[in-house]
């Protein structure tokens, strides 16, 4: 093997499938879910009822997957809340069916069995200007058709997720680096990253490259990313997610005072 090549795939090797072999090897070792109906759904109790408070809010969650693509992958959804509502309104996009659904789960409820983060919380009235964003973008989703799902390169629950914070840059959120298909697009891409923040080129979400003081940098090969998180020191590494500050989850920029 020519040294070029042979330094691109020891780097490859580090960056991507190292980091990958290991978390796949500390996953075996724990307990999980041996299906979907052995898994807990359940709330954790996270969230008061929606009557309980009358100011409107906005969250994303995201919980580690299931079996085996727990090894690789996490998944994220949308909830929000308008001022005074009865109910919260839940969105999720699943690999069965219409992809995108709607209070599926409860709104706060664990991804199989794995207890949910929070990456955006946001409430009153900076809720309230960005929630007919969200729900605009949930219904323009071009990706709702039977069929549309795919859990590799995408598009999946975090394509949707990932195209609903490109509709509110305000919200300063980006997707962990194990949200495998974030980066999907159906064209290749160079321009502004979803925060508006800095540059990104990508070919179809498989290969591509990006930098921004929201996103940081990020490598991504087929789908596995790897970078820095500038702005919360941190590692991105596929498969881990996010390891320094913050515990493994990106953090939105606080929501302005009312």
């Amino acid at each position: 093997m020519h040294r070029p090549f042979r330094k691109v795939f020891l780097g490859i090797l580090a960056l991507f499938l190292l980091p990958i072999a290991v978390h796949a090897a500390l996953y075996a070792g724990k307990e999980w879910p041996a299906s979907y109906r052995d898994a807990d759904w359940s709330s954790v109790g996270m969230l008061p009822a929606a009557n309980a408070d009358r100011s409107a809010r906005l969250l994303v969650f995201t919980g580690r997957t299931g079996r085996w693509k727990g090894i690789f992958a996490i998944h994220s959804w949308v909830v929000i809340k308008p001022a005074n509502a009865a109910a919260w309104k839940r969105y999720d996009v699943v690999g069965w069916g219409a992809p995108v659904r709607s209070n599926g789960w409860a709104p706060d409820a664990r991804w199989y069995g794995d207890a949910p983060r929070v990456l955006v919380d946001v409430r009153g009235d900076v809720a309230a200007a960005l929630i007919p964003k969200v729900e605009a973008s949930i219904a323009a989703y071009r990706y709702n058709h039977p069929g549309d799902y795919r859990i590799w390169p995408g598009p999946n629950s975090n394509t949707f997720t990932a195209t609903v914070l490109r509709a509110v840059p305000e919200l300063a959120a980006t997707l962990p680096p194990n949200a495998l298909g974030k980066d999907f697009r159906s064209l290749p891409y160079v321009g502004r990253t979803d925060s508006g923040t800095g540059v990104e080129a990508s070919l179809w979400g498989l290969i591509g490259a990006k930098a921004g003081w929201v996103e940081g940098l990020e490598l991504n090969f087929l789908g596995l990313v790897a970078g820095l998180d500038l702005r919360h020191p941190a590692l991105k590494l596929p498969g881990f997610g996010r390891l320094g500050f913050d515990d493994g989850t990106a953090v939105a920029a606080p929501a302005p005072a009312n």
